[in-house]
C-alpha cells in the first residue's frame, strides 16, 4: 500500500492541520467559547446553549475531542467535556511564530 499524503508532511505540521480541521466549523467555536465561560460541563449543557440538536451536538464534540481540543471525563451516566490547554497553547505557539517571523521579516505584501 502506498504512502498516504499526511506522511509527506513533518509531525507539528499534521498536528497543526488536525487542530485547523476541528476549529473549522462556527458551532465548534462556539462549544469553545462556552467551555471558556463555564470551565467544564457535559453535552446537556451545550446543546441548552447552542440551536443545535444534540446528536449534532455531540457530534461536534467528537470531532473537537478527537483533535485533542477538549478533554472528556465519565461522570456517572454523563461525559463532562472541558479545554485541553496543551493543545490550545500548541496552537497558539504556532500562530505566535507566524507572527514574529512576520515582524522579523518586515514583509509588506500586496
Amino acid at each position: 500500500m502506498g504512502a498516504t499524503k499526511t506522511d509527506h508532511f513533518t509531525e507539528q505540521q499534521n498536528a497543526m492541520a488536525t487542530l485547523a480541521k476541528a476549529l473549522g466549523h462556527p458551532a465548534r467555536i462556539a462549544i469553545i467559547d462556552y467551555l471558556l465561560k463555564v470551565n467544564a460541563c457535559i453535552c446537556g449543557d451545550i446543546v441548552n446553549e447552542l440551536p443545535l440538536a444534540q446528536p449534532t451536538v455531540s457530534q461536534h464534540l467528537k470531532e473537537l475531542k478527537n483533535a485533542g481540543i477538549i478533554k472528556g471525563e465519565i461522570e456517572g451516566n454523563s461525559i463532562c467535556y472541558c479545554l485541553n490547554m496543551d493543545a490550545l497553547q500548541k496552537l497558539a505557539q504556532y500562530c505566535q511564530s507566524i507572527i514574529s517571523t512576520q515582524d522579523t521579516q518586515n514583509n509588506s505584501c500586496c
